[in-house]
């Protein structure tokens, strides 16, 4: 079993990006442009890599390695974003790692490209590349061929490398241990944290705020991770979960709040459940169970037409009155509701008030943001 934090150390300070290897600042999944520019790599690891694991790191700064972090994604949907755009795509795995000297709500994001045979190219254009475009890795750089097969991909020499590295990041029980005292006693200290061993090998911790609700329990500013491989399950500062788990299982199911100018309407999201087996390996499930509420249409109307103004408002620097602060607060998931309910533009309207709403000084407004754009991402990509 691999601990994903050693992993990521062992990359960062053993090689520089390389044909089997690749580091990002940031990914941005908003844009056309973005989605192309990730989706090329994984082209190139792919190809260039037949044989062996590859990887990108998402967080650490390009010229020297620093350990400066990512937003947690949820990376349920992200495998059908690359099905999207690829004939014959790998398998990828998108995982969030914690990092000691990181804020709770920030990781590095570890993409992990599976072997496979076959040439991946691209199904349709997308941004800048053409239908039918080849990547590989050529050194550090994604760089386009006519061929697969007139090239010559550096993997024969990349297999022992990659095992060599990956052998070097198992697990130990010395590292669990710390992992689970550090979680308990250290980044949870001011809230209810639990933890739970299954079958003898993997241990789940999990914190959060804990409140009944008709005999109910649930939790909000969950945090949730396998210690064993270091990763982050999950994590939001604004949704609430209920857990369940027996000794085979694990279940998170995860709420929004989705009441227009409120919070006390939720709609249950996803269902994340993890299987753990005798043999050593756990599987993953994830169900989407979300069904968007609809309002009246005049209604709405009127308020799709409101949070527009308020946002023509930022971007002509008019003072907001102590009203329109507040339903600054609720913009985003407004709009998403706009979106949800048939307002197609709305959902771009968001993407375009992005960097009004990070610049505002109170930092919810941004967060709410983000919660918005992983809920509509979920449901694109389901």
């Amino acid at each position: 079993m691999i601990n994903k934090r050693l992993l990521i150390k062992n990359l960062l300070a053993h090689n520089d990006e390389s044909s089997f290897y690749d580091k990002k600042r940031q990914l941005n999944l908003h844009t056309k442009e973005g989605k192309a520019k990730f989706v090329k790599h994984i082209c190139a690891l792919s190809n260039s890599n037949p044989i062996n694991n590859s990887y990108i790191v998402v967080g650490a700064e390009d010229h020297d390695n620093e350990i400066l972090g990512t937003d947690f994604y949820d990376d349920s949907r992200i495998q059908n974003l690359v099905n999207a755009f690829l004939v014959n795509p790998p398998s990828i795995q998108y995982e969030n790692v914690p990092f000691p000297n990181l804020p709770k709500d920030k990781v590095i994001g570890l993409v992990t490209i599976k072997p496979k045979s076959g040439t991946s190219y691209f199904k349709k254009n997308v941004y800048t590349i053409p239908a039918g475009a080849i990547f590989i890795r050529r050194g550090s750089n994604s760089v386009p061929i006519d061929a697969l097969d007139n090239q010559t991909p550096e993997y024969h020499q990349n297999a022992e490398t990659v095992a060599g590295i990956e052998n070097s990041s198992r697990n130990s029980i010395e590292l669990t241990l710390e992992g689970v005292m550090d979680f308990v006693t250290n980044r949870h200290r001011d809230m209810s944290a639990k933890y739970k061993v299954f079958k003898e090998l993997f241990v789940v911790c999990w914190a959060g705020n804990k409140k009944v609700v008709k005999g109910r329990t649930y939790y909000s500013r969950v945090d949730i991770e396998l210690i064993n491989e270091q990763i982050k399950l999950f994590y939001s500062a604004l949704d609430e979960v209920s857990i369940e788990y027996n000794e085979d299982s694990f279940s998170i199911t995860e709420y929004v709040a989705l009441g227009l100018n409120d919070k006390t309407s939720y709609y249950p999201l996803e269902e994340v459940s993890i299987r753990f087996q005798d043999n050593g390996y756990y599987k993953m499930d994830s169900v989407l169970l979300f069904e968007p509420p609809q309002y009246n249409r005049k209604m709405m109307y009127h308020i799709y037409n409101a949070n527009l103004s308020l946002i023509d408002k930022l971007n002509k620097g008019i003072s907001l009155s102590e009203r329109e602060q507040k339903d600054l607060l609720n913009l985003s998931s407004t709009l998403m509701i706009c979106h949800l309910n048939g307002f197609t533009e709305a959902k771009q309207k968001l993407i375009d008030a992005k960097p009004l709403l990070k610049a505002w000084p109170d930092e919810q407004v941004y967060i709410s943001f983000k919660e918005a754009m992983r809920v509509l991402r979920k449901m694109k990509y389901a």
